[in-house]
């Protein structure tokens, strides 16, 4: 289980800076953003019904739980915790071949995950089965199933695998909706930390719209920022509010140790919402491609170094930097001149003079969208259309 602890943070920036202990995984390669605009919102609702003694009546809501002597807010915990925990997965992985000359490799417990429905789809943590030759989900029941693969976005650390099991079995969440959150929110995780499956933690938002980053280039953006424990084992695990309705996924904590220190971090629904059906019908996002494959970061914006001879980019006009041959005896050298290339300062009016903010303004469109690029050329600012491709 791979561990990486966080150095600071910066509160006033609204951006995490450092490095961050994601359970289970290893670090996050390069890319992020989120995917369209398009919104789309998995439809698995469902209402509960649990056993109130021998009266048999549903319980439905927390107040339900009042009879039992429980304080409001316990009764809410333990609402959500019976409304929710079933769907709830501990997720193993095993890396490497299944086995060796001398033995058998062994599982190991790598985080959690959530039912989506009753075909069988499981979200969790693309770190949570990055690498992994098999994975063996653990549902309610306490029997362990074998699961495939569907769809992964790096990107966003999101992943969708299936299992194939009775529909019976599977007792997906409700997915809520994320753009309503406020700071002081009462949230509710379910996850296996070190193993000890369907563990609930509750605690409160912290704060919203923080940026996580998962390269020196690249962040999640809108992540929910929470106080509730979450530790090795929880990544991949449902964040609830007090309704017991999907508002996050926990994928990260802020430690000097490696273990919580109240500073949780979660992808939130809406953007899960968006990127799970393209994963389930397509095994991927289908991101827009600008046609720039490489850029130098500098004070005043983005220098283009790098496009694809066939995409939007070039087709436009836009300009990288100009090679210059020199003769000198028999021999020719030849050099770069980047300071004649494009420099890319804006997208559609928004300022991108960083890396990242280029690629989230880019990715928040769809393919044939038209973008508006503002860049300097020759000393001069113009606008250019760039038409998006997959």
């Amino acid at each position: 289980m791979k561990h990486i602890a966080i150095c600071f943070v910066s509160a006033a920036a609204g951006t995490i800076f450092g490095t961050w202990l994601i359970s289970g995984g290893s670090s996050l390669p390069l890319a992020a953003g989120q995917s369209g605009s398009q919104q789309s919102v998995l439809p698995v609702p469902r209402t509960a019904e649990f056993s109130n003694g021998s009266a048999g009546e549903p319980r439905t809501k927390p107040r339900a739980y009042l009879a039992d002597g429980l304080t409001p807010d316990e009764a809410t915990s333990a609402y959500v915790y019976d409304l929710a925990n079933r769907s709830v997965v501990n997720i193993a992985t095993r890396i490497g071949s299944e086995r060796t000359f001398f033995r058998q490799n062994r599982t190991e417990d790598a985080g959690s995950g959530f039912v989506l429905d009753t075909d069988g789809h499981i979200l969790t943590n693309f770190h949570v089965i990055e690498g992994a030759q098999q994975i063996l989900v653990t549902l309610y029941n306490g029997k362990s199933y074998d699961a495939e693969p569907v769809g992964v976005d790096p990107i966003n650390d999101i992943a969708v695998i299936k299992l194939d099991v009775p529909p019976e079995l599977l007792n997906p969440v409700t997915i809520g909706d994320s753009s309503g959150l406020k700071v002081g929110m009462k949230v509710l995780a379910i996850g296996n930390p070190f193993g000890l499956e369907r563990t609930m933690t509750t605690g409160i938002i912290s704060s919203l719209n923080r940026t996580l980053p998962v390269t020196r280039a690249r962040s999640i953006k809108s992540v929910i920022q929470i106080d509730a424990a979450i530790n090795p084992g929880n990544s991949g695990g449902p964040l609830l509010d007090s309704h017991g309705r999907l508002i996050g996924m926990n994928t990260a904590i802020a430690s000097q140790t490696g273990q919580s220190a109240g500073i949780g971090f979660a992808i939130p629904s809406n953007l899960i919402a968006r990127v799970i059906p393209e994963l389930i019908e397509h095994g991927r996002v289908i991101r827009p491609d600008i046609g720039i494959t490489e850029v130098l970061q500098t004070e005043h914006g983005l220098r283009i170094l790098r496009m694809d001879p066939e995409g939007p980019a070039v087709q436009v006009g836009l300009k990288g930097p100009v090679i210059r041959s020199v003769k000198r005896g028999f021999v020719v050298f030849e050099s770069e001149d980047r300071s004649a290339a494009d420099l890319i300062f804006g997208v559609n009016g928004q300022d991108t003079r960083k890396v990242d903010e280029f690629l989230s303004e880019v990715e928040s469109h769809r393919p044939g969208d038209t973008v508006v690029l503002q860049i300097i050329r020759d000393g001069k600012p113009i606008d250019v259309d760039v038409q998006l491709a997959k």
